[in-house]
């Protein structure tokens, strides 16, 4: 006979210590999970301080779930300011759900988000946003064999049924592809490609004109985005401080801007998947995590990389040339992956109902391997 549980007690974070608590929860609810991949502490502590860009426009509360003195749960809450200028729904955020598998801690943990943005004049609340949608987003619902990608997600098969017990529905689904880097181009993507040629010019990003770059690529992701669903733009902040995270860490020929008669049109940002590099570190860099890190990233390099950004501006999305702007940014950040040893991509996350890019994707061999899903409630 199963012995009585500790009832559940939820507590607002408060202060540096109650923060360190609520970053090592994964850890406890992952341990027997050989496909997770622990965050890098110092990274966590960074993403959560409040001097990163996204509290700028953003108010937040992060809660923990307690049985006794141990912490066995954690979520967020968040109203993001953005998103109530574009749209003005009254649609607050919750993410960072992380919970044993009871019903109790599930409940005990949406509730508390729940009438947070209930007090705060929200009338739906929707997620996991971690924490907003232009950082890691959606519930995994498939695929839970294999290690996330870098800034992906990863959840236990429980989740979905627990927050579908809490009256959820799914409102977005969100597709990972893998497509290995050997493949022969498809004869369409040949003859678009040859059409091409000529008209557009394809070049790394100049990190020595970082300023005028990220510029460059912020307005064309800004172009290319706009019309998707749940869309909310970086700020200026936010993309400069992407920018600079990148650096340290993505080769030149892992950004490429398309340029047709030397305008700037089309962009690609891919990674290298830092997962891969960091899945034994247990998220610590000290005392030589530092080195493994940096021999596995620069000289080893990872066999896998990630695709996370790529835009084409709206004149020519729907049009040949469009397509063939996809096609070449794809390539070529395909050409270094070779060169680098990579075997594999993933290019996350792609909206489900996105045919055009879903169809360019098969046309290539890629194959939706993950899929995240995006839950919405209404609190009135």
């Amino acid at each position: 006979m199963r012995a009585a549980l500790e009832p559940i007690r939820i507590e607002p974070i408060n202060g540096s210590r109650d923060l360190r608590r609520f970053i090592r929860v994964p850890w406890s609810i992952y341990v027997d999970d050989p496909a997770w991949v622990p965050h890098l502490l110092l990274e966590r502590q960074e993403q959560f301080s409040r001097r990163h860009p996204y509290f700028a426009h953003a108010r937040c509360c992060f809660w923990l779930a307690y049985r006794g003195r141990k912490p066995v749960g954690r979520i967020s809450a968040q109203i993001d300011a953005l998103h109530e200028a574009r749209y003005r729904d009254a649609t607050g955020f919750f993410g960072l759900l992380e919970a044993e598998d009871e019903a109790e801690t599930f409940h005990a943990l949406l509730s508390t988000a729940e009438a947070w943005l209930r007090d705060q004049g929200m009338l739906r609340i929707r997620g996991p946003f971690n924490l907003s949608i232009n950082q890691e987003c959606g519930l995994l619902v498939e695929g839970y064999d294999t290690p996330p990608m870098v800034m992906m997600g990863h959840a236990r098969p429980y989740y979905a049924g627990r927050l579908a017990a809490e009256g959820y529905h799914g409102v977005k689904d969100l597709l990972a592809y893998h497509i290995a880097t050997h493949f022969t181009p498809p004869e369409l993507m040949r003859i678009i490609l040859s059409r091409a040629v000529g008209a557009v010019r394809i070049r790394p990003m100049r990190w020595s004109c970082l300023s005028e770059e990220l510029k460059i690529l912020r307005e064309i992701y800004e172009d290319a985005w706009s019309a998707n669903w749940g869309f909310i733009p970086f700020t200026e902040e936010e993309f400069r401080h992407l920018g600079h995270s990148l650096r340290l860490l993505v080769e030149d020929e892992y950004v490429q801007i398309a340029e047709v008669d030397g305008v700037p049109v089309a962009m690609i940002v891919a990674f290298p998947n830092v997962n891969e590099a960091i899945s034994d570190l247990n998220g610590r860099l000290c005392p030589f995590g530092w080195l493994k890190l940096l021999w596995r990233l620069k000289v080893k390099h990872p066999k896998t990389a990630r695709v996370a950004l790529m835009g084409v501006r709206k004149r020519f999305q729907g049009t040949a040339l469009g397509t063939a702007l996809a096609f070449m940014l794809i390539d070529a950040v395909r050409g270094h992956g070779l060169r680098r040893g990579v075997q594999a991509v993933e290019l996350s996350w792609v909206l489900e109902d996105n045919r055009p890019m879903r169809n360019m994707l098969a046309m290539i061999g890629g194959v939706p391997y993950k899929r995240y899903r995006i839950y919405e409630k209404a609190l009135r």
